[in-house]
């Protein structure tokens, strides 16, 4: 049976790999009625094959981490755009060599948040501390956006600690690519954002949010809602940064106007430490530290 498939595997890799070289080769893949299908990019690009697609990208990452023991994650969102102080300080040098305001303007506001690079790297930390300890059913793993700044960050403190952590990346009309702090094995691609999402929710036992902009904040309340309406588990949301999220969103005013409950409030809650993101989590769960 294991010969079988082992074969299979083969003729599976053996036609892409004719495809590639014929690509290389300069020759255009032109749509083939007698190539197999699946080993027909065309085929599969196709409008009519969307819903294989669909499958594809649901079962790849659900595999892989059920094969490496990845059945709890703690995800984080947050910008792409921040850096760790060094790197922040040094495009500030640059952009002040270079005499223009907005990019000396941008550069500033980079290195003022630059803290927050820190802070979801000493917060990976912990998780994959924690974990280390604990039976493999019970660890959580760090998941992220996997792109740069804060989904960096985070996998970066997870990596410090020699812990599995998850990428979940997206392609986007500019180059982009997993984060070197990935674990190989986990770090995905994605084309549909919905599927993505759901793979963020999968396995989430909670959300920490870093400053970020629309990206996270799509993410963010897309969690707030499913929750809300009770599509998805409660799980806990932590808003890391106070000041940011307080004067970015009035949630008050939702209550004011009554577009809101006031117990839909009791749903996250703010903090501006590593550890007390941390301490949340473990005591929504009522777990020791």
């Amino acid at each position: 049976m294991e010969a079988t498939q082992d074969l299979s595997e083969r003729r599976i890799a053996d036609a892409w790999a004719d495809l590639q070289a014929h690509a290389n080769n300069g020759n255009p893949l032109a749509a083939d009625a007698y190539r197999m299908a699946f080993a027909d990019p065309e085929f599969l690009l196709r409008r009519e094959t969307r819903g294989i697609r669909f499958q594809l990208e649901m079962l790849k990452p659900d595999l892989a981490q059920q094969a490496l023991g990845i059945e709890n994650t703690v995800v984080v969102f947050g910008s792409a755009r921040f850096r760790e102080a060094p790197e922040a300080q040094a495009a500030l040098e640059q952009a002040q060599a270079g005499g223009d305001a907005e990019t000396i303007r941008k550069a500033e506001a980079i290195l003022r948040n630059a803290h927050y690079y820190d802070d979801a790297r000493a917060f990976g930390r912990l998780v994959a501390r924690y974990s280390a300890s604990c039976p493999k059913e019970d660890q959580m793993f760090i998941c992220t956006g996997g792109g740069p700044g804060i989904m960096e960050a985070a996998n970066r403190g997870a990596h410090d600690e020699g812990a599995l952590n998850v990428g979940l990346n997206i392609s986007l009309p500019f180059e982009q690519s997993g984060n070197r702090f990935i674990t190989p094995q986990l770090s995905f691609k994605f084309h549909y954002f919905a599927l993505r999402k759901m793979h963020f929710m999968m396995r989430a036992k909670a959300l920490v949010a870093f400053p970020g902009g629309f990206g996270t904040l799509d993410e963010l309340f897309e969690v707030i809602t499913l929750v809300q309406c009770k599509k998805a588990k409660p799980v806990p949301i932590v808003l890391f940064g106070s000041a940011y999220w307080k004067r970015l969103i009035d949630l008050d005013l939702l209550v004011e106007e009554g577009t809101i409950s006031p117990d839909d409030l009791k749903l996250f809650i703010f903090v501006d430490e590593p550890q007390a993101a941390w301490d949340q989590i473990l005591r929504f769960y009522s777990l020791g530290t």
